[in-house]
């Protein structure tokens, strides 16, 4: 029986729905000198998120550590997504079962892990109330269309500008 190592699981099949959808960059850089760090720090934690969907929710912390060091994310993009994972880890039931209360006709379990990390991330982020509730929705759908489908950024958008109405945030 042979064993996925990791350097396997970022560059083989399995990181493909990751890889944002018009053309490939290289691990660890920005994809433009103008992206704030809030955004690529957006898309790091959502990086780890998703590879603890992938393997071990519970070890999400560690998860993040691994994927922060392989990807040698700059220092102000890993501080913003550690802090996002963190709440993540810290409130994920609570924001879980929050956000299943949106999703009509839909169980978290479900749906697919971009989908699920994104929510998770952006429950997280307005849980944190650092920065407008309209960037948070607008930065999600961007990395639901980015890394899943058109059809993933409708959904994360309805879901979440229900959730944030729920919240009375809009």
């Amino acid at each position: 029986m042979s064993t996925l190592r990791d350097d396997e699981f970022w560059d083989g099949p399995t990181q493909e729905p990751l890889l944002p959808a018009k053309g490939r960059r290289a691990r660890g850089k920005a994809t433009s000198k103008t992206e704030r760090v809030e955004t690529r720090g957006r898309a790091r934690a959502l990086q780890a998120l998703y590879a603890a969907d992938l393997r071990d929710q519970t070890q999400l912390r560690r998860i993040a550590t691994t994927v922060f060091d392989d990807l040698a994310v700059a220092p102000d993009e890993r501080a913003f997504a550690s802090r996002l994972v963190a709440t993540v880890a810290d409130r994920g039931q609570q924001l879980d079962v929050a956000l299943g209360e949106v999703t009509n006709n839909w169980r978290l379990e479900r749906l697919g892990a971009i989908e699920r990390a994104v929510l998770r991330l952006a429950a997280a982020e307005l849980a944190r109330d650092e920065a407008p509730v309209k960037v948070v929705l607008q930065e999600a759908v961007h990395l639901a269309e980015r890394y899943g489908t058109e059809r993933s950024a409708r959904f994360v958008n309805g879901v979440l500008d229900a959730y944030a109405r729920k919240l009375g945030k809009l």
